[in-house]
């Protein structure tokens, strides 16, 4: 289990400033899948050859939030060699049933009933990028929040996922007591957070590693969900600059 450290935030500042140029980067694409096609944004690392990849998982409100926020985790993501996608997982059923849920009991009644399919969609995406000519056959998942639980949820079912970082987040209550399999993991998450608790991803985390799987957590002292969306935070450089780490050295990985 990992405690929070001193960290430059160079790296941080560097990611504040150049975030907002890389929505006119992405490149705009559908995947066919269940429920109707995935419309995911692929931005691409300038690195040549074969490269590993990450699927950005969103959290209730979409990326239309605060895309900077989740474009820092792209520029970071990009700067190591590895392509990152943006993946809408919502069919337009969703979109209009998230209109008319009002209270939390009801979202995430709504929500149960829907991880395994949205865990699905994950997967159809995650087979179209594995086919594409700049594969390293190499993927991991990265979720936030609602995002977060339905990338365990997708890296619980699907092997092909060789890296799991999940912020805020934990694995479906309907699907913990199935799981059988889950690849290396980090889980960060603020110490004070009211949307998850902290308890949710301490039991990822134990799930994770009942299943042999590598699995750390990094708490965050006084932190709320979210945390890591403030763009003058230093907590924000350390939970980007981590997540890169990671995911730099599972899947960069020979």
């Amino acid at each position: 289990m990992q405690a929070i450290s001193r960290r430059s935030l160079l790296g941080g500042i560097a990611l504040l400033a150049t975030a907002s140029s890389l929505a006119a980067a992405a490149e705009q694409l559908t995947v066919d899948a269940g429920e109707g096609r995935v419309t995911v944004s692929r931005f691409a690392s300038e690195r040549s050859g074969k490269r590993p990849a990450v699927l950005v998982l969103h959290g209730s409100r979409g990326f239309d939030l605060r895309p900077q926020a989740y474009q820092r985790y792209v520029k970071a993501l990009t700067a190591d060699g590895i392509d990152a996608y943006f993946v809408r997982y919502y069919t337009p059923a969703d979109e209009k049933a998230f209109g008319t849920l009002n209270t939390r009991e009801t979202r995430e009644a709504y929500e149960t009933g829907r991880f395994e399919a949205w865990a699905a969609r994950v997967s159809a995406v995650l087979s179209a990028v594995l086919s594409g000519a700049y594969s390293s056959g190499r993927i991991g998942l990265l979720g936030f929040s609602l995002g977060g639980y339905v990338a365990a949820a997708a890296a619980a079912r699907d092997e092909r996922v060789s890296a799991l970082a999940v912020l805020y987040g934990g694995m479906p209550d309907k699907i913990a007591p199935q799981v059988k399999h889950l690849p290396p993991m980090t889980e960060l998450h603020g110490e004070a957070d009211r949307n998850v608790p902290l308890a949710s991803g301490e039991a990822l985390v134990r799930l994770g590693e009942s299943v042999g799987a590598a699995a750390e957590i990094v708490r965050y002292p006084g932190k709320a969900h979210g945390f890591d969306f403030a763009d003058n935070d230093p907590m924000t450089a350390d939970a980007v600059n981590r997540v890169g780490d990671f995911f730099q050295a599972r899947l960069n990985a020979a």
